[in-house]
């Protein structure tokens, strides 16, 4: 399929080549990534991650609801002190940003555990729910992740 052993085909060869490369990358990075990979089999079983799950998942919501406030602290004393953040909100920041990662690592061991009864066999409709509730979580996570890496960089930056 590698479009070098077809360059001297003729152009619909080289172009069913061309397309099946593309897929064939296309499938090894859905699969390859976790998240990716776990999407792409959501929707095989006619499931996609926002459908009837628009709410912050309860696990989750005193912790957004924390580092929603931290981040406005900060912001508010950016704004307070011309554009720099205390030290010790900074490090609070930082702090809070390494439990997220801590968090999203813990996750993505459930997904690869999910994953390996799906490679068992077991397919139910629990196991579906559990690998959208994982990645439900994983979005919240990254979102905040995002968040709070953004307000350090700031920080950072002042």
């Amino acid at each position: 399929m590698h479009p070098d052993l077809h360059e001297t085909g003729t152009p619909e060869e080289q172009r069913a080549s061309l397309t099946n490369t593309a897929l064939l990358n296309r499938a090894y990075r859905t699969l390859r990534d976790p998240v990716s990979r776990g999407r792409y089999w959501l929707g095989l079983h006619g499931e996609a991650l926002g459908k009837d799950n628009n709410r912050v998942p309860p696990k989750l919501a005193a912790l957004v609801f924390e580092v929603q406030e931290k981040l406005a602290d900060a912001r508010a004393a950016r704004q307070t002190n011309g554009a720099e953040t205390p030290a010790g909100l900074t490090s609070e920041l930082e702090a809070v940003r390494d439990a997220l990662d801590a968090q999203v690592q813990d996750l993505r061991g459930e997904l690869e555990a999910n994953f390996s009864q799906w490679e068992e066999g077991t397919e139910s409709p629990d196991l579906l729910r559990e690998l959208k509730r994982v990645l439900s979580e994983l979005a919240y996570l990254g979102t905040l992740t995002r968040d709070v890496e953004k307000e350090v960089n700031q920080s950072w930056n002042a």
